[in-house]
């Protein structure tokens, strides 16, 4: 059957609502049929609308194929309450639909859903400090600096390289980084991630951000075990200890000892029976009432596994660090006791990874307003999360390193220039004043002219360096500075008096060409015989 993918953003749940109706009524094959001696015309059976509906959930990818059957009775319940079908006789508005005969049709019109309207959440941009941000109450008219006094060769450093135009400038300093700061960076970058993945413009319709608790991030990012379970630091919103042991017990099967386990027949189910019945007494679901759109969201993305997981692990993150440890140590114990050939059934007529679907995943995700289609969302959720929980449920490194990285940046010191740092000379705090841009041009152009004349006329009659190091340097100057040179050197002859030709010394003659000048050749005596 078609079907098109309901991606990640705002009101998804509504929007997939919308889109099955729309399918349901569409698709569904309507015939004769007859009742009490009485024909009717396009209409359909209830166990049919099961029949077909199921098949369209099953094969459905924003659904999946762990849809069951009594999930399919329990959303068309939700169509005759909300009159996307009605009775034969034009019933409806309670929820007594039954998998049967009853004969069922779609009224002359079956209104959409419309989008929910809510209060638009108040956009507090997340602001920590950066280099420039002064502290409360200065300004930048009146800061304190410190004057720098450099000798001529830190000056040298500075500008021996040419700097072209500057542009206009203020001054730049940091303030330490506090604690909040710390939990303000995570918490921005964490929801930044998010919003980058979903591909959302704003997390607003997802999301309320106030909701959002920096310190839960830190503490499920770094208050974890070997094993990467959340550590608690309130041991009282730690699991029950007879819940934790009943779930090591089934988790562990069959490797408690004959001296731990009572041997008893169903011993297993009265177990499982007191987990379940924990865990559908929770008060709020382990992924939290404000985080539902969130994760509803993240389900559009599954066709891509690698962004869904990680979706997945950034929302985790934003669990109370009690749910989170309470959901791994839960999903451990579902997919072992999955994996487990030695267990025996938890259920009658029922495959015990089914079973597990259908136990948790109310208590995993739910809404805390009425949503239609609640149940097979957290059951493709769960799902999801008993295939990929070792994945979902670490710590995302990548996300982590670099907002370290960020953290670590904004704690570093100044960048300064070298040789800054040597033969200086600190005095009392003064304070500069704001100037207007066409000072600021004048006083570039000519507030810098004399003490770059002075650092030439000291490269010039510096004795210490030889003659190709002083040219060296004189033509670097030129090339940064070619007015200030200009001024010193106006003419080719100002220059070339700087260094002056050396006499070339006279080719000394030889020796013993001096002492016998006019000896005429002599011819050795031969040594052939």
């Amino acid at each position: 059957m078609e079907h098109r993918i309901v991606g990640p953003g705002p009101y998804r749940a509504t929007r997939l609502w919308n889109e099955t109706v729309e399918l349901f009524r569409s698709r569904m094959p309507l015939r004769k049929h007859r009742c009490r001696f009485k024909s009717y015309e396009h209409c359909f059976t209830a166990a049919e609308a099961v029949d077909w509906l199921h098949d369209l959930l099953r094969y459905n990818q924003n659904f999946g194929p762990e849809v069951t059957r009594k999930q399919t009775v329990q959303l068309l319940k939700k169509f005759l309450k909300n009159h996307v079908i009605e009775d034969i006789k034009g019933k409806w508005g309670q929820e007594d639909f039954e998998d049967n005969g009853h004969l069922y049709r779609f009224p002359p019109s079956s209104p959409l859903k419309p989008y929910p309207k809510r209060p638009p959440y108040q956009k507090d941009a997340i602001k920590f400090p950066e280099w420039n941000d002064p502290p409360p109450g200065m300004s930048q008219e009146n800061i304190p600096v410190r004057p720098l006094v450099m000798n001529s060769e830190m000056w040298y450093k500075r500008h021996s390289i040419a700097i072209g135009e500057v542009p206009a400038c203020r001054l730049v300093y940091r303030r330490q980084l506090t604690e909040a700061n710390v939990e303000e960076i995570w918490k921005s970058m964490t929801l930044s991630h998010l919003q980058k993945i979903l591909g959302l413009d704003s997390l607003e319709e997802v999301l309320d951000i106030k909701l959002v608790k920096s310190k839960f991030i830190i503490h499920n990012v770094y208050s974890v075990s070997k094993q990467g379970v959340v550590i608690l630091d309130d041991k009282s919103k730690e699991l029950p200890h007879w819940v934790l042991s009943a779930m090591k017990c089934l988790a562990n099967w069959p490797n408690c000892s004959d001296l731990e386990q009572p041997m008893y027949l169903g011993f297993e189910k009265d177990v499982f029976k007191t987990i379940a019945d924990y865990y559908g007494h929770l008060k709020e679901p382990l992924l939290t009432f404000h985080l539902f759109d969130a994760f509803v969201s993240v389900l559009g993305l599954l066709q891509e596994e690698k962004m869904a997981i990680e979706a997945f692990q950034i929302c985790c993150l934003l669990l109370p660090p009690e749910n989170r440890r309470k959901l791994q140590l839960l999903m451990k114990m579902m997919t072992r006791i999955c994996s487990n050939k030695e267990m025996p059934p938890l259920c009658d007529g029922l495959g015990t990874r089914t079973l597990m679907i259908q136990t948790f995943s109310r208590c995993i995700l739910c809404s805390k307003d009425e949503v239609d289609l609640d149940e097979l969302l957290a059951a493709r959720l769960v799902t999801f999360l008993m295939d990929n929980y070792q994945d979902i449920l670490k710590v995302p490194l990548a996300l982590q390193t670099s907002i370290e990285e960020r953290v670590a940046h904004l704690r570093r010191v100044q960048i300064k220039y070298p040789g800054a740092d040597m033969d200086i000379t600190l005095s009392a705090p003064s304070f500069c004043r704001q100037i207007s841009p066409e000072e600021f041009e004048y006083q570039r152009a000519y507030g810098s002219q004399e003490p770059l004349a002075a650092l030439l006329e000291e490269v010039i009659t510096d004795a210490k360096l030889s003659r190709k190091e002083k040219k060296k340097k004189l033509k670097q100057f030129q090339k940064s500075y070619p007015e200030v040179y200009q001024e010193r050197f106006p003419t080719p002859e100002s220059e070339a008096l700087l260094f002056p030709e050396k006499p070339k010394p006279k080719p000394q003659m030889l020796m013993w060409a001096l002492k016998n000048p006019f000896q005429p050749f002599q011819r050795t005596r031969s040594f052939r015989m």
